[in-house]
């Protein structure tokens, strides 16, 4: 596993008798880029020698060098067997640093990663995808790459049999890897690809090799940290819409809504064997109507997702910051400073999450002798009237009283949130 198991496109076991029959074949044709900008020097003008470098499975290609041109046509085209859709093929540009002129390293030009779930089955999609490349002076658009891509399915049932099935083999559930040895393992397997693949004709350089496998992925950078917040924010921005929804419907924003609201309840709690089946329903009519809005082209490196369009310059030099780190001990001591503070937030939520599980946990453990025992008093007496009451009674009144009218509302917080904030937690023997 040479490759980050986010953008993996091997989850075969090592052992061949182990491998199961391909689902189907990959077809990727490098056709051209276009607009790409100079990357070196020749004769007083600016110039550029692209090539490409593919990578599905344990298979790398490479195409031929197109000297001096800022349009290069390759016109090449490769396939592979795919054994599982849920993989990633890469597709790299490079300009050549090996040619008359050029500088002893291979230069990047951008990536492309294809998910091939995201296809669909026999397809030709021919679509240019932008060139981005992140530099120590920001995000800077190198050209674009055009490619025409298929995948052909030959074994359906099969593809739609491995939706259910295990993405590692057998052996990593049964005697699962650290995290320590995936990585030491996967950096002992970059090595040996990246010294197999410099001797091959022609050769892929080091800079390559570890640029098409993401070799520094795990570093820790704040641009990094802040997309992966706002990846957050944004999956929990329909719980949050949900909640903002259903606090207008509480406080009767819309009078006409929390009527049809609270007749759809009563139905409900009438006939509670509806509400499993609503809710499945209400899924599938989603799901149907979103598919009008469906993706027509496969992802591509997204500048806003990853919070390259407005990072600050020196958050970018410390992603480009060697490790060890090679700055001066005052850029060290101020960006030291600064982790400490994002880091003291962080601990402090923290913090706040351990206090409110304490409470839970300490809640029957007599910690605070009086609201322990409120509290079994409590749960004895609402055992007593949930088995003299009907379940569906219950219901409808918990229902109705979370629903009523503001009029029957306080603005101070609730008798049972007071309660809660009331018990002990462990943070009191904190030094």
């Amino acid at each position: 596993m040479d490759e980050s198991t986010h953008h993996s496109s091997d989850l075969r076991p090592t052992a061949r008798q182990l491998w199961k029959p391909p689902v189907g074949i990959l077809e990727l044709g490098i056709l051209s880029a276009h607009g790409l900008i100079p990357i070196k020097t020749r004769d007083g003008r600016g110039s550029t020698d692209a090539y490409c470098v593919a990578k599905y499975g344990q298979k790398w290609v490479r195409t031929r060098t197109i000297v001096d041109s800022f349009s290069p046509r390759w016109n090449e085209q490769y396939t592979w067997e795919v054994f599982d859709v849920c993989t990633v093929v890469t597709i790299g540009v490079f300009g050549n640093g090996h040619v008359p002129g050029g500088g002893g390293k291979d230069s990047r030009i951008g990536k492309v990663r294809i998910r091939l779930s995201t296809l669909e089955s026999n397809r030709v999609y021919t679509h240019s995808y932008p060139l981005l490349v992140l530099h120590p002076s920001g995000v800077k658009k190198m050209g674009e790459l055009q490619l025409a891509i298929r995948f052909t399915c030959s074994l359906w049932v099969t593809m739609l049999y491995m939706y259910s099935q295990p993405l590692l083999p057998k052996m990593h559930y049964i005697h699962p890897l650290s995290v320590m040895q995936l990585d030491s393992l996967r950096h002992q397997a970059i090595q040996i690809v990246s010294m197999r693949l410099s001797r091959a004709e022609p050769p892929l350089r080091r800079e390559v090799v570890e640029y098409m496998l993401d070799v520094d992925s795990q570093m820790w950078n704040m641009r990094r940290s802040k997309a992966n917040f706002f990846r957050i924010m944004s999956v929990s921005r329909g719980l949050i819409s949900m909640s903002n929804w259903f606090h207008q419907i509480r406080h009767w924003k819309n009078p006409l809504t929390s009527v049809l609201i609270h007749i759809l309840f009563v139905i409900l709690m009438i006939y509670p064997e509806l509400i499993i089946p609503t809710f499945f329903l209400y899924l599938f009519v989603i799901g149907i109507w979103n598919f009008r809005r469906r993706p027509r082209h496969p992802p591509h490196m997204d500048v806003k997702l990853s919070h390259a369009d407005a990072v600050h310059p020196d958050e970018l030099d410390e992603e480009f910051d060697t490790f060890p780190t090679t700055k001066s001990s005052d850029t060290v001591r101020m960006r030291y400073d600064r982790l400490r503070s994002i880091a003291g937030r962080v601990q402090t939520v923290v913090g706040d999450l351990a206090t409110q599980g304490e409470r839970l946990v300490l809640l029957l453990s007599w910690r605070d002798p009086r609201a322990t025992a409120l509290f079994v008093m409590l749960c004895l007496i609402c055992a007593v009237v949930f088995y003299v009451t009907p379940f569906q009674v219950i219901a409808l009144l918990v229902g109705f009283y979370v629903l009523r009218h503001p009029r029957f509302r306080q603005k101070l917080p609730s008798t049972h949130l007071n309660f809660f904030r009331r018990l002990p937690a462990r943070s009191d023997c904190m030094l």
